[in-house]
């Protein structure tokens, strides 16, 4: 079985030895790039599995080298850094990072989820499923992995992906928020709001006619979410 490899970047060499250490010590395969310009090129050569991020960078900071990624990657990203901004956490969700970790932490919380995201990236789901879905101008193909909207094909991030099959496998039926959160991201992440809100927003986005009053996904506030069979 081929190792996980994670990408550490950042531009102090300190943290990059101590945590390839710890990664290397839990059986992670490790790359290292000190900016992203270099993240960039290792991610472009090397195709790691994850990206671990620092957002205060020379040359390229987290959040440009973020944004460029997802130009052309849509390898895993969690975002680090000593900026633990509300701010700054929904900038680098709404970008397409997975996740969020504010310095100081430990090595252990950052294997806890890395774990959490290499989960999602082999799921063991064993549920019957319908194959396709139709809801008014969505199709949701779930054997193939294809969502249609008005006749185009939506291209999704995984999470979006993982998002939408969750909520068309349950359509008419109300996901709590809890729930989502556990199934897509893993218990650790239960209470998360936030970071479940900012990826409905994305998907919604992609979606649905009109974003700002969807139809599709509708909130139950402070409840969960519903994909609404009464749309088609």
């Amino acid at each position: 079985m081929r190792q996980f490899r994670v990408l550490l970047v950042d531009d102090e060499q300190r943290i990059l030895n101590f945590l390839s250490s710890k990664l290397r010590a839990s059986g992670y395969g490790v790359l290292i790039a000190s900016n992203g310009v270099e993240a960039l090129e290792q991610v472009q050569a090397q195709e790691p599995d994850l990206v671990v991020l620092d957002i205060l960078m020379p040359k390229k900071d987290g959040l440009e080298t973020l944004k460029e990624l997802r130009t052309f990657s849509p390898v895993s990203v969690i975002i680090l850094s000593a900026k633990g901004t509300n701010a700054d956490k929904v900038k680098g969700l709404s970008l397409g990072a997975d996740d969020y970790l504010a310095k100081p932490f430990s090595p252990d919380e950052l294997i806890a989820r890395i774990e959490a995201v290499r989960r999602r990236l082999s799921p063991d789901d064993k549920r019957k499923i319908r194959d396709q879905l139709s809801l008014g101008d969505l199709v949701i193909d779930l054997k193939k992995r294809l969502v249609i909207v008005r006749g185009k094909e939506a291209r999704l991030t995984r999470i979006e992906w993982l998002l939408l099959s969750e909520l068309a496998q349950n359509a008419g039926s109300l996901m709590l928020y809890s729930d989502l959160l556990t199934r897509i991201w893993g218990p650790e992440y239960r209470d998360d709001l936030q970071i479940l809100r900012t990826w409905i927003s994305r998907l919604r986005k992609k979606i649905e006619s009109e974003p700002n009053n969807p139809k599709l996904i509708r909130t139950i506030p402070k409840t969960g979410y519903i994909m609404d069979l009464q749309s088609a």
